[in-house]
């Protein structure tokens, strides 16, 4: 176990410190007003981290507070994650972002794209060419998920068991084998649709490397950065600094539920949203990415590589929102955001829905945590927390904002 400290005064790096307490005020109304169990949030300049504050419980029930090495369900973070797993394999030769994906997964041979009707009555045509590896890692695939309730692939999604997008008691190769069987919602390379794409990406790792999603992870990401209590399961010894899940309740107010089942290693390895993280783990792997693939002296990636992955790859320099599959990605949030390989990246700053610097990349996970790195300031961010909300709301737009006043230089 290793903990993330704060590193350096705020001033020595450009921040406000009064800014940041009312950074600080701000979500600790959310703590006290029962829509957060508790957070962590870290702010960090050239790499040292200038301001950290726990607040809150992990644990209401238990009356366990938030510290500073509590374990979170990381979920969508993990496919940043998964998109490093790849291009060290990319690097090595081994694979390539213009691969078919049939070439390695051949159940997605000959894909199917959507036509028209619904249920056993969709038409389909074959695709005019493979989904290809980059349309993974970019979501453009024509992949989908089961909840977006948006089309009508979605609901053969549903048909097919795949609510959460696992088949209950499938693996990650039965489970992509069933992703292969059902229409794409459009032609490769033509849409942006957030997707179980990552699930794909994290079975041709497994084919190409010969190992476990769980293994090639620990053995070439987790142990070379010394991301120690990063993985897809919680020991023993970690399970008591585990925080539990939130979600809104009915009468208002957050209440536990279900979530990841950490204890014990999984039968389905998701690098779509499988693994448990500290702010320790989240802050090194960011720092691989800001120092451009290298830290304390080991080199995961190619500076050219991690430049390549927090670009913007939508044709034309589209964002989110004009190039996104509508209406599950028309939200005013995807303005000025295009998309990168399994990260966003900031296209069009004039346009965001909250203050963010050109090139700024990172992603979020649905229990409400965040990362981002903003290159043209030298500065990186995260939120913890663990709540799964209903509906959408301010805490990441307001979290950007007060960061964004925080900065002085």
């Amino acid at each position: 176990m290793a903990l993330l400290r704060q590193e350096v005064d705020p001033g020595e790096v450009g921040l406000d410190a009064k800014a940041l307490d009312r950074l600080d005020q701000h979500f600790a109304h959310y703590v006290d007003e029962g829509r957060l169990p508790g957070y962590l949030v870290a702010v960090s300049r050239g790499g040292r981290v200038a301001h950290l504050t726990t607040h809150g419980r992990r644990d209401i029930a238990a009356g366990l507070p938030v510290e500073a090495d509590t374990l979170w369900r990381i979920y969508s973070m993990t496919k940043p994650v998964t998109a490093v797993a790849a291009l060290i394999l990319v690097e090595e030769g081994r694979l390539s972002l213009d691969d078919p994906v049939d070439r390695h997964l051949p159940a997605f041979a000959e894909p199917r794209v959507y036509v028209s009707g619904s249920g056993a009555d969709t038409v389909t045509r074959p695709a005019d060419g493979p989904i290809r590896v980059r349309h993974l890692m970019t979501h453009t695939s024509g992949l989908t998920f089961a909840f977006y309730h948006t089309h009508p692939v979605d609901a053969l999604y549903r048909e097919a068991g795949l609510e959460s997008s696992v088949v209950p008691g499938s693996n990650l190769a039965e489970t992509t084998d069933v992703y292969a069987s059902l229409p794409l919602q459009f032609e490769p390379g033509t849409q942006w649709n957030y997707s179980v794409a990552s699930n794909v990406l994290g079975r041709i790792i497994e084919v190409v490397s010969g190992q476990p999603l769980d293994t090639f992870f620990a053995e070439r990401i987790f142990g070379p950065l010394k991301m120690t209590d990063a993985g897809f399961r919680v020991t023993d010894e970690q399970a008591t600094r585990l925080s539990e899940l939130y979600g809104d309740a009915d009468g208002g107010g957050i209440e536990p539920i279900p979530g990841l089942p950490l204890h014990g290693r999984p039968r389905f390895l998701s690098g779509s949203g499988g693994m448990v993280a500290s702010a320790h783990d989240i802050h090194r792997f960011a720092e691989l990415l800001r120092r451009r693939g290298e830290l304390d002296g080991t080199r995961l990636l190619a500076p050219e590589t991690v430049d390549l992955m927090t670009s913007n790859h939508l044709p034309g320099g589209a964002d989110l929102r004009a190039f996104g599959s509508r209406p599950a990605h028309d939200e005013p949030g995807n303005d000025g955001v295009g998309f990168g390989l399994s990260v966003s990246v900031v296209i069009d700053p004039a346009r965001t829905q909250a203050p963010s610097g050109l090139g700024t990349y990172g992603w979020s996970g649905v229990a409400t945590t965040t990362f981002w790195v903003d290159p043209s300031r030298d500065l990186s961010v995260q939120f913890m927390t663990q709540v799964r909300p209903k509906s959408s709301h301010t805490i990441f737009p307001d979290l950007k904002r007060l960061v964004h006043e925080a900065v002085t230089d």
